[in-house]
């Protein structure tokens, strides 16, 4: 008989031993996911001086936390609360299991678990939660498992970077940046006690949403502390007193919309983890000047609005600020309200430029020996487009001529006539191939190229302007600077320049566009203390207003216009509608930075003459005219 009880508690025991070996050769491989713990992290993107414009991730926001960076009251304040015997056991606490049990048989239902740190960690990452005997099965032997395999420390890495803290927080850090907008290392005693005892109900200790609740469960936290002697008790009662701030801040922390949204657009291709690699995105732009630069815009917008009560909803506007030497994008609006509309429309819209285009005719026609005194003639003329068999005869805004007017007065005021008869002297062919060199897009063979009958986006627009505002060199706008990978590897960029004039002819349209916002179409863009430039651009029927405006430093694009191309209220001129954003952001620009430099340099090369009792500049290209050019009213020419 005893035989037979023998053999049969052997059978128990070898099917035991089968089913666990079964169980075991099922689950081996799931422990290497924590093993080799390779979760997925939150993008961060931040500006020149550090600071967060936007979280970026796919379903878990996390950001890691290496064990070294973890404050030891961290650590002490996790295990007493959740597991005193952590750096004892291995992986699992038989005797808590055993004290479970005995809980679980009488109420004849699981009331009480017994899980380790180690077992937390299995059932949040690999298991479901639950609560049947095959899954706690499980889980204690890849308790064990991992517990061989880890150290103790590389667990409570795991642990506190894997588990939930609510509001959609996934690890301790993560938790300690948006509930406290605190480094771990900042956070007082109390704060870190809300925090670890967040994972055992993170939906109902959510301080944001249960403050009492989380105050209550953190004070359980400062008294198992207490009661095993790891604080005394001045710290307890000083901890228990405490009320720390809460921020209830949006996941994304999207400072910068419009912005973050490019970069996510550039980078998704190469990047395809983007959203889940941990990346540290480095940026160009400054997040107080994209502040300042979104309030300047939609300055400009309500005085448009206030000038005309009929305005419909598709009147928008956009802004680009780059430093002039480096390329860098130092802010980019690209709309009012990113909340009504985040179409991009510095980047993704295509606008007319109109006179805005007009400094590019005017340089090169300085690179080909005319000055700033040069007479051109600022008259009516009839063009005969032959392949449409119509006539075209364009007009000045102020629908009037003044026959021979120099160089300079044709760009200070904006004079039509004067530069389609330049164009036309130049040689459209030059003129085309002149713009098509510098990368314009779509750009017409006809003379309506003169008056910027193409589409240019604003970002595009403030890498042309650098032609003059950097002395000749077009930089290529940079708004992506570093890109640190979760591993440490740095990608780097720098700025870009291309060579297209020399200094000295570039200061010559410098000085023009000086005199534009002195005396010219862009006297509301004018600001005391500081030297600026620009040039006004206004498309037909006022569809479209530009300002193109620069410091010796920074240089700022403005447009304004309807998304559906209708026009704005008649006499909504770049001058009218866009200079006054541009003065608006200088003026508090200088407050920033009241360091800026408030002159333009004179390059080498560059002399003066008077003529008629004013100063111009010229070079040994662009020298001082000895005679004018003329042409008859009225002629008719044929293209």
């Amino acid at each position: 008989m005893l035989k037979y009880i023998i053999s049969f508690f052997m059978l128990i025991v070898i099917g035991v031993g089968v089913f666990l070996i079964k169980i075991y050769s099922d689950i081996r491989f799931d422990a290497y996911k924590i093993i080799n713990y390779s979760p997925n992290l939150t993008t961060r993107i931040y500006d020149k001086n550090g600071k967060l414009l936007a979280n970026i991730f796919d379903k878990q926001n996390r950001v890691y936390v290496k064990y070294k960076d973890i404050p030891p009251m961290v650590i002490e304040s996790l295990v007493a609360i959740e597991d005193t015997l952590f750096f004892e056991h291995s992986g699992i606490n038989p005797e808590a299991i055993f004290r479970a049990a005995i809980k679980d048989i009488k109420a004849m239902k699981f009331v009480e678990g017994a899980s380790t740190l180690t077992q937390q960690l299995i059932k949040d990452t690999l298991l479901t939660r639950n609560k049947t005997i095959m899954r706690k099965l499980k889980e204690a032997m890849l308790a064990i498992r991992v517990d061989s395999v880890l150290s103790k420390e590389e667990i409570i890495e795991r642990y506190l970077n894997q588990v939930y803290f609510g509001h959609g927080y996934y690890g301790i850090k993560t938790a300690s940046l948006g509930y406290f907008h605190k480094q771990l290392d900042e956070l007082d005693l109390k704060e870190i006690a809300m925090l670890v005892g967040l994972p055992k109900a993170p939906s109902a200790y959510n301080p944001t949403r249960h403050l009492d609740l989380s105050l209550a469960r953190a004070n359980m936290v400062l008294n198992r502390l207490y009661k095993l002697g790891w604080i005394d008790k001045q710290r307890y009662m000083k901890a228990l007193n405490e009320r720390p701030i809460i921020f209830d801040d949006t996941l994304t922390q999207n400072r910068a919309p419009y912005v973050v949204d490019e970069v996510i657009k550039r980078l998704s291709k190469k990047y395809q983890d983007l959203k889940t690699g941990g990346y540290k995105i480095y940026l160009s732009v400054d997040l107080d000047l994209q502040n300042l630069a979104k309030k300047a815009l939609k300055y400009g917008y309500d005085n448009i609005v206030k000038r005309d009560d009929d305005v419909n909803s598709t009147l928008n506007g956009a802004m680009v600020v780059m430093n002039n030497h480096t390329g860098k994008v130092l802010a980019m609006v690209g709309g009012v309200d990113y909340k009504k509309s985040s179409f991009n429309r510095a980047v993704q819209s295509k606008r007319q430029p109109g006179s805005s285009i007009k400094p590019f005719i005017y340089q090169l026609a300085l690179n080909s020996g005319y000055s700033e005194a040069t007479k051109i003639p600022d008259i009516s003329r009839v063009y005969i487009d032959k392949k449409n068999d119509k006539e075209w005869m364009p007009r000045n805004y102020e629908n009037n001529f003044e026959g021979l007017i120099t160089l300079e007065d044709a760009l200070v005021h904006s004079r039509n006539l004067a530069t389609i008869n330049l164009v036309n002297s130049l040689g459209l062919e030059n003129v085309y191939r002149s713009l098509k060199s510098l990368g314009f897009k779509g750009v017409p063979y006809d003379l309506s190229i003169s008056l910027g009958s193409f589409g240019v986006s604003p970002y595009e627009f403030a890498s042309k302007y650098t032609l003059f505002s950097n002395y000749g060199t077009m930089m290529r706008p940079l708004l992506i600077t570093k890109i640190v990978n979760r591993f440490g590897g740095v990608q780097s960029f720098e700025p870009q320049g291309k060579p297209v004039n020399e200094p000295k002819q570039a200061f010559l349209i410098v000085d023009i566009l000086k005199n534009v916002v002195l005396r010219g179409t862009g006297r509301n863009a004018r600001v005391k203390d500081i030297e600026t430039a620009g040039k006004t651009g206004t498309t037909n029927n006022f569809i479209d207003a530009w300002f193109c405006g620069f410091t010796p430093q920074i240089e700022v694009i403005t447009w304004y216009g309807h998304d559906d191309n209708s026009p704005m209220k008649k006499r909504e001129t770049g001058g009218r509608a866009a200079a006054p954003a541009f003065k608006y952001f200088v003026q508090r620009y200088l407050k920033l930075h009241p360091e800026t430099k408030r002159k333009f340099d004179i390059p080498k090369g560059v002399h003066k003459f008077i003529s008629n009792g004013r100063t111009y500049y010229y070079t040994d290209i662009s020298k001082p005219p000895k005679d004018s050019m003329g042409a008859n009213e009225g002629q008719k020419l044929i293209f």
